[in-house]
């Protein structure tokens, strides 16, 4: 646009001189001069056009450079982006079994120190028993040493070296599982991911000791491995026999909880959300309570079943 004002503008400097030459006549030196100066003029003009022209072709050259320099790089920010929305898309998807996964670990590792607390008041008198039964087993012992050999047939000393064999080590079926034992190596398989092992320890452990202090303890851990599983239907049940056959159990407040967690997972949300209001209402300022109200926030749906 700025090369064909000056264009035009030049053209008009020399019409206008041709005119003024015409109108008035003026002697043939000054007419010379003046033509010559036109011709200056205009060639000054003509050259700072070709400069003008030759920069914007420049400034246009770098300008596209710089354009396509700010294309690319807005094509691998793009490309950066898809990547960052991808990875926290599997980050959100994985989010919730790696949470349950590690809410049921930490679960078991802080109840040790529950079951410490209630041990350690036994401790003393299984050691007493213990002292006891060894002592009465000696008094036994010593009591009853066999009489000298009269010629009477006895079948157990035939073998010199063998001695008579408990009853209890020939019973097929044999004592129980000792009750610690079972339940911390259902504690440690539940913790290491060996659920099929740690729901048949728990289980046994409710077989053999379930009026113990730790026997919903086991129950709510049934629960938690369904859960993890997957298994929501069969996670619901047990978290609900925790709820119904230990009113005065620790694990209330979790039950409670992953029992309407479950229930949402199978699509039953009226129940679930019930659940989850009376974690909120029973159990004020607990980590569970906290949890029920997230989760019901991350519903759409209220804390109370009043409130609009």
């Amino acid at each position: 646009m700025r090369i064909r004002n000056l264009a035009i503008f030049s053209a008009a400097l020399l019409a206008g001189a041709l005119s003024g030459s015409l109108i008035g006549p003026r002697p043939a030196g000054a007419v010379a001069r003046e033509l010559i100066e036109l011709q200056r003029d205009v060639t000054t003009l003509l050259q700072g056009q070709k400069d003008l022209a030759t920069q914007m072709t420049q400034d246009h050259t770098v300008m596209k450079t710089l354009v396509e320099q700010s294309n690319d790089n807005v094509s691998k920010l793009a490309a950066t982006m898809g990547g960052l929305q991808k990875s926290v898309q599997d980050v959100q998807a994985n989010s919730g079994a790696r949470l349950d996964t590690m809410s049921t670990q930490v679960q078991g590792l802080s109840d040790n120190l529950e079951e410490i607390k209630s041990r350690l008041g036994k401790l003393n008198q299984q050691i007493v028993d213990l002292q006891n039964t060894v002592q009465s087993i000696d008094a036994k012992v010593s009591g009853s040493a066999p009489p000298a050999n009269n010629g009477a047939t006895n079948p157990t000393s035939s073998n010199p070296g063998s001695s008579a064999v408990p009853s209890a080590a020939v019973n097929p079926s044999g004592p129980p599982p000792n009750a610690n034992t079972l339940y911390e190596n259902g504690l440690r398989d539940i913790t290491g991911g060996k659920y099929d092992l740690a729901r048949s320890e728990f289980q046994d452990y409710l077989k053999y000791y379930a009026d113990t202090d730790l026997a919903s303890n086991a129950q709510f851990y049934l629960g938690e491995i369904a859960y993890s599983q997957k298994n929501y239907d069969l996670a619901v049940g047990e978290y609900d026999k925790v709820l119904t056959n230990y009113p005065k159990s620790f694990k209330l407040a979790p039950a409670r909880l992953k029992k309407g967690m479950a229930e949402i997972e199978l699509g039953q949300k009226a129940s679930g959300v019930r659940e989850l209001r009376e974690v909120v209402k029973r159990y004020p300022g607990t980590e569970e309570e906290r949890r029920a109200r997230a989760k019901l926030k991350e519903l759409g749906a209220s804390v109370s079943a009043t409130a609009h």
